[in-house]
């Protein structure tokens, strides 16, 4: 009798009385999640149940659906209960629908997290998040994508979901001026040279690491960054840090960057919101006065026309405290639609206003004021207080 022929069924019998099988680490982090729409979202998904909303970003399709995601989830604070919501709104934000939830496992202990919108030059809606273990939040941490060709049917048809690259994305792509298309992603699990750019050559169908800035371990707070690029064809880096805004310069695309240094962009340690515009300024949104460290409260709006060198005084958006995480898009009208959250545990309001760039350069500066806080609107009621 051949010895093999015996030891293997005893070994497979063995292994599967016992219940254990040959060591494999199943990590939901890294697996691709089940999209949740329509009827599959469940009562556990309601507004109702949510202790926990926050963390939002906003785009327009070209046919000028509003489309809105953030995090949520059933208990008051940032854990592996959290998931990711989708929303549009075909009346420019005064009403809202979930159409999508992101949860990898469910109860389990994966969370999805800090998603991101954003319409690419050929007109596709990309939804980003990232996933990892809760309890292993360091390591195994990715960034993960689905798209849609046509935003602006009624039920569009999703991309499976796909692994981008290690990392989280806490803010928008940008598109180069030599096609490449670029996304801000931090490697939590680095201890150097966090701060990386992600690059595809092929609009999206692959991404390679290219260059990264080091943020001491010393200053680092998630790193948060994003990517403008200037005139003169250098890229403008500006980091989330401890003291608040960091910079740093590439003159190669990205591959190599300067020592980051403090910005004179002053803010709290949280995200703010910078990009440019169709005309050739650019717009940052964050708290308080450019030159003024505040708390999170005083979400004001600037325009710059040297490069971010200097900035306009500051249109008022939001005066209250507890408001952050701006993030929005440049309407073909010209208008600039922004979303932001508010007491993310208590209230867990996602807001949404717009405005224009000559709001904030007008002169009539209390008359815009109002005007922007009339049309104030809510994306999202985050359940019972």
């Amino acid at each position: 009798m051949n010895l093999k022929s015996v030891i293997l069924p005893t070994l497979s019998l063995i292994l599967f009385f016992s219940g254990r099988l040959p060591a494999q680490d199943f990590n939901p982090s890294v697996h691709p999640p089940k999209l949740k729409t329509g009827q599959g979202i469940g009562d556990e998904y309601s507004v109702a149940n949510r202790k926990f909303t926050g963390i939002p970003s906003l785009a327009i399709s070209s046919g000028g659906q509003l489309w809105a995601v953030w995090y949520a989830g059933i208990t008051p604070a940032e854990d592996y209960n959290n998931y990711v919501v989708v929303a549009k709104s075909g009346d420019k934000g005064k009403s809202w629908q979930e159409i999508l939830v992101i949860d990898p496992d469910g109860p389990g202990q994966a969370r999805a997290f800090d998603p991101e919108v954003w319409v690419d030059p050929d007109g596709h809606l990309w939804i980003f998040w990232a996933q990892h273990v809760f309890r292993d939040a360091t390591k195994n941490t990715s960034l993960w994508a689905v798209s849609t060709a046509d935003p602006d049917a009624n039920e569009p048809v999703w991309t499976a979901p796909r692994k981008i690259s290690n990392g989280v994305m806490m803010c928008k792509p940008v598109v180069l001026s030599n096609q490449e298309w670029a996304l801000p992603v931090s490697f939590w699990h680095l201890k150097h040279e966090s701060a990386k750019i992600v690059v595809s050559s092929n609009r999206g169908t692959s991404w390679e690491v290219r260059g990264a800035v080091d943020v001491p371990e010393n200053i680092r707070n998630h790193d948060e960054h994003t990517i403008i690029e200037r005139k003169d064809g250098t890229l403008w880096m500006l980091v989330r840090t401890q003291y608040g805004i960091g910079e740093s310069i590439s003159n190669d695309w990205g591959k190599t960057w300067s020592p980051l240094t403090p910005s004179a962009i002053q803010n709290p340690s949280a995200r703010f919101f910078i990009r440019r515009l169709k005309s050739g300024n650019i717009l940052l949104v964050k708290n308080g006065p450019v030159g003024r460290q505040t708390k999170r409260s005083h979400l004001m709006a600037f325009i710059s026309t040297d490069e971010g060198h200097s900035w306009s005084k500051g249109l008022l958006l939001y005066e209250k405290g507890n408001v952050s995480y701006p993030d929005g898009q440049q309407a073909e009208s010209g208008e600039i639609f922004l979303t932001f959250d508010y007491n993310r545990t208590k209230d867990k309001i996602i807001y949404m206003t717009n405005f224009s760039e000559e709001d904030i350069l007008s002169n009539d500066y209390e008359v815009k004021m109002v005007e922007v806080y009339d049309r104030r609107k809510i994306i999202s009621d985050g359940g019972d207080k």
